[in-house]
């Protein structure tokens, strides 16, 4: 009782859907005017692929200036502007119709918007005709050198994102058991290609973004389809491979600061963990307030970036370039530098901020939420949104820790437990693990307030002891009235 008080002296109330409903349905009005279109629609001819297979090149690869006809050449941190982009970005008009979609739907119960969001889903994954074959064979290709390339797995990283959408959708009249069925087989066929394919298990190793980003879409895909053993594998790499290899002490990552856009990557990278944190975090395990023995979190994460991302030009005073990928920016005399490209687009809303502000009791959360709450929720330079994998976190969070006291929803029960989902207290009062009082419930309940003495309180919540049949007609009728608003916790 005392951290609760705590904790609701330090962060007021913060109702995270409220706050983002009229954005969501803004933009929800004009997502339901567009008509889904996938990758089926453009055709790179110089893939390998065919016509359902995603297709894309690698970023940083140029033709060799003293031979145009030999195999491209690497520049780091420099975006080839005649790559094939097309299948990325009719992946990326999808994923950000598709969530805005789901997260309106999640935030106003409009059957409207779910309707509209399985439109997309069933392009995307269920007809034939327009649907995508689940793998990545020739994702980041680059010419005379590799018909696809194991980082390509990172190009669906938005995916992650889709599969929260699906979840959020169940349970709505759009979102038939056999549609259902047909998008949850696609994604747990993707499971199973970059969990056994060459490609998705090099990639899985890598020690940077691309491995952080593997295991986003892997916790994100299992969760959907229910696989356990990959969703304990995924939470076993966060806290034994991610954090340890890829943090410093002070919670910078090394091996991003290195790179010549070390801002956006810094960005990219936190973002990806905390979301995957976010995403593996039940009511018992909290992943991101899980710290090493050294004192390295997410949290601690969030607390290093953070000010840069209020203030940028702190950036380049203070950070230093790593000397080596493992030690603390602190310990180099080397002044960090503007990223080669979109230094000026960066930072946006970025979710690592409002993760951290609603999983900690860090004494600087309040500060990091006014941050989030001022920058651009909705950017649109094409690298600033490919690297916004999370646009939507009400689609992520499940679990309130450090938001236990919002404003209870109007003339319905709102029960403030800390064990209860983020959803059911923040997000939807009338969404699981909710359910409608039955009008046999309400006639009980009146029966058993009528044979109470004055003086005694009425038990809250459900009432013990339900009835095996319902009522009497009469009584039914008499009581139906009152019970259409009317919530109690589901067993």
């Amino acid at each position: 009782m005392l951290a609760l008080l705590t904790l609701a002296a330090i962060l007021p109330a913060f109702d995270l859907a409220a706050y983002e409903k009229p954005r969501l349905v803004a933009a929800a009005t004009v997502a339901l005017a567009a008509e889904p279109k996938t990758l089926v629609a453009a055709r790179n001819p110089r893939s390998a692929g065919g016509l359902h297979d995603f297709s894309s090149e690698g970023d940083y690869w140029w033709p060799d200036p003293k031979d145009p006809a030999a195999p491209y050449i690497q520049k780091d941190g420099l975006t080839n502007p005649d790559n094939f982009v097309a299948h990325r970005q009719l992946l990326l008009a999808f994923v950000r119709h598709f969530g805005v979609l789901a997260a309106t739907y999640r935030v106003t119960g409009d059957e409207r918007y779910a309707a509209g969001a399985v439109k997309h889903l069933h392009a995307w994954f269920v007809d034939p005709a327009t649907k995508m074959n689940p793998n990545l064979l020739y994702s980041q290709a680059i010419k005379g050198r590799s018909t696809g390339r194991s980082i390509g797995v990172i190009d669906t990283v938005h995916f992650a994102e889709v599969a929260l959408g699906v979840e959020a959708l169940r349970g709505s009249k759009a979102l038939t058991p056999a549609e259902d069925a047909a998008i949850t087989g696609w994604f747990r066929d993707y499971l199973t290609w970059i969990t056994t394919h060459p490609y998705g298990v090099e990639e899985s190793k890598a020690r940077n973004n691309h491995g952080t980003c593997w295991t986003l879409q892997a916790a994100c895909f299992a969760r959907l389809v229910g696989d356990q053993t990959v969703l304990a594998e995924c939470r076993k790499r966060l806290v034994e491979t991610h954090l340890p290899n890829q943090m410093a002490a002070d919670g910078s990552f090394p091996q991003e600061l290195a790179r010549t856009k070390p801002y956006g990557y810094a960005i990219f990278n936190l973002d990806v963990m905390t979301g995957l944190a976010t995403a593996l975090s039940t009511k018992d395990d909290n992943l991101m307030t899980f710290a090493l023995a050294d004192g390295r979190s997410l949290v601690k994460g969030v607390a290093f970036l953070a000010p840069y991302l209020a203030d940028k030009e702190a950036w380049l005073k203070n950070v230093r370039k790593p000397a080596s990928p493992t030690a603390a920016q602190a310990e180099s005399k080397d002044p960090i530098k503007p990223d080669v490209m979109y230094w000026n687009d960066w930072p946006v809303r970025q979710p690592c901020l409002i993760f951290g502000t609603l999983a900690s009791t860090h004494a600087e959360r309040t500060a990091w939420l006014d941050t989030w709450k001022k920058l651009n929720p909705d950017p649109t330079v094409e690298e600033i949104v490919r690297n916004l994998p999370v646009r939507q976190p009400v689609l992520w969070v499940r679990y309130g820790r450090a938001v236990l006291n919002p404003p209870p929803c109007a003339g319905r029960f709102s029960p403030q437990r800390p064990e209860a989902p983020f959803s059911s207290i923040c997000l939807r009062g009338h969404n699981r693990p909710f359910a409608r009082q039955s009008r046999w419930q309400t006639w009980l309940r009146r029966r058993n307030d009528a044979s109470r003495p004055s003086d005694s309180p009425r038990p809250k919540g459900r009432v013990p002891g339900s009835p095996r049949q319902p009522p009497p007609a009469n009584s039914m009728k008499r009581d139906r009235r009152d019970t259409r608003d009317r919530l109690v916790p589901a067993r």
